[in-house]
């Protein structure tokens, strides 16, 4: 654990972490560090996160002692429909297809997010991941292994150029640069998200689809907005859990602490097949209502206050059996996988920024818009071409979105602010590490450590994994309760995510931060 008290960057590699630490140090604020740290992080984790894909954040406001949330996620064109492509005898969107790329959000959402709480240009935050870029980076040792893993698809993939330096993924220590995206970034931090949406960089990234088959137009991008919204939010052991609304599945993650806030965990082992079991379900309900309303709130009606009202919990909790793990009714199953960077900044005076960007799956659709260094997003995977369902596909709307920051504050002060990365991991990773701040009195680099659990696809019939450092015991007990125990180790584990968390003391303003050891991380503070 770090501990500091004028400013704190956790990332989920170290660049990105000074990258926002310089910022702070500069006197730069939480959501100032936090478009910078993400900047840099489109450079050194390129096949995770990027201004290809989306965004959202949290932001808590310490003069004002509020939360507000920012929706960065873009929208499916506007020529594309669910009867085209059923017309077209397809039952899902095609992860590798154009297709699966919405309109990239996260640009529009970084400089959204600055205009509302920063207090620096976009020029200047942009200017280190701009650097680096240009001038070249060491590879870090776990994106290596992963950069190497994707080589073959990268090199079926339309217009990979940079992204495989030599006809290869590079090694831990390789220097790596990435010219046409340091045009591109060059281009934001000069022109701002106008650059992005029209212009040259537009024109290649309509052009490049269109020519694989896609519908994208330059309207639809110019056309793009983020959103602020009203944060979500219960309550938990006395402290308030925040995250954005749908189209996000950060409603799991709140459903599942409210049909747990009545148990007592604390009095139970954090590993006792009990206490696992007791996890499991409640996120097994709360998933199983995601499959069913979480979608655009823009067209869609969500009927979030009943979700996550008392009595349906109460309701829901009494389907829970203390012995035997349930299949409760499942609405359709998103397609999995998933590369997002997740990091979080808090600023001297007590603002914090929770923040989350993302191309869906590795590398997104596997489609760099050419002479951009830009990988597009796989994020319209995520609608559903099931006639009438809510998260329908349909011209103009935000998918089901798995990625989700989340802030908890206490009497109205920053409490913490903090994540877990990971696909259908990330709500099962926040409640995870709730418990283990709040009902274990853990720190943030002990919830972080601590070996986790994952219902791999979210539903009740999806299979429990298991990361190595549960007993042997309780994962045999969990099995003759009915659960579908896989066990994880290895290289396995990237199955269970990367968090970042940063707690705050009120009294003394004092930061505690960790950073997840399945990653290449690092909390940097001053």
């Amino acid at each position: 654990m770090i501990t500091a008290q004028r400013g704190m960057v956790a990332t989920s590699n170290p660049l990105a972490s000074q990258a926002g630490l310089a910022i702070l140090r500069e006197g730069g604020n939480a959501a100032d560090a936090a478009v910078a740290a993400a900047a840099v992080l489109n450079v050194t984790e390129p096949a995770s996160t990027g201004v290809g894909g989306d965004m959202f954040a949290l932001y808590y406001d310490a003069a004002a002692r509020k939360v507000t949330a920012l929706n960065g996620s873009g929208r499916a064109p506007a020529a594309l429909t669910a009867a085209d492509l059923r017309r077209q005898g397809l039952t899902e969107i095609p992860i590798r297809s154009p297709h699966a790329v919405s309109v990239p959000g996260a640009v529009a959402g970084w400089e959204a997010l600055l205009k509302r709480h920063g207090s620096m240009s976009l020029a200047r935050v942009l200017a280190d991941a701009i650097t680096y870029a240009e001038s070249g980076y060491p590879a870090h040792p776990v994106f290596a292994a992963s950069w190497r893993r994707a080589q073959a698809f990268l090199r079926e993939s339309p217009s990979y150029g940079e992204f495989l330096p030599g006809g290869r993924a590079p090694e831990a220590g390789q220097i790596v640069t990435l010219n046409d995206l340091a045009k591109t970034l060059r281009a934001i931090a000069e022109g701002g998200a106008a650059a992005f949406y029209t212009g040259r960089i537009a024109e290649k990234i309509v052009s490049t689809l269109q020519e694989l088959g896609g519908v994208m137009t330059l309207d639809d991008l110019k056309g793009h907005r983020s959103t602020w919204d009203e944060p979500i939010h219960v309550d938990y052991r006395g402290v308030t859990i925040y995250e954005c609304p749908p189209n996000g599945q950060g409603i799991v993650a709140l459903q599942a602490l409210k049909l747990l806030q009545v148990f007592d965990l604390a009095s139970m082992p954090w590993e006792s097949p009990e206490r696992l079991h007791l996890m499991v379900e409640a996120l097994r309900l709360a998933f199983a209502d995601a499959r069913q309303y979480v979608a655009d709130m823009a067209v869609q009606d969500v009927p979030v206050e009943w979700l996550l009202s008392d009595a349906y919990a109460a309701e829901r909790r009494a389907l829970i059996r203390p012995d035997a793990a349930m299949q409760p009714p499942s609405y359709g199953i998103p397609f999995g996988g998933s590369d997002t960077v997740y990091l979080t900044a808090v600023d001297g005076s007590g603002n914090a920024c929770s923040f989350i960007n993302s191309l869906y799956t590795g590398f997104g659709s596997g489609i760099v818009a050419r002479g951009t260094g830009v990988f597009l997003q796989s994020r319209a995977a995520l609608f559903s071409l099931e006639p009438g369902h809510p998260n329908e596909l349909a011209p103009d709307k935000r998918p089901y979105h798995t990625i989700i920051p989340a802030m908890a504050t206490r009497d109205g002060a920053l409490f913490a602010s903090f994540g877990v990365m990971g696909d259908f991991m990330q709500p099962q990773g926040h409640v995870q590490v709730v418990s283990a701040l709040l009902d274990d009195d853990l720190n943030p680099q002990e919830a972080l450590n601590r070996p986790r659990w994952c219902l791999e696809d979210g539903t009740g019939s999806s299979q429990l994994a298991l990361e190595e450092g549960i007993p042997v015991a309780s994962m045999a007990r969990l099995a003759e309760m009915g659960h579908r125990v896989r066990p994880v180790s290895g290289q396995g584990r990237g199955v269970f995510g990367d968090g970042q968390i940063i707690v705050r003391d009120a009294g003394t303003g004092v930061l505690f931060g960790g950073s997840d050891p399945r990653k290449d991380g690092q909390t940097a503070a001053f």
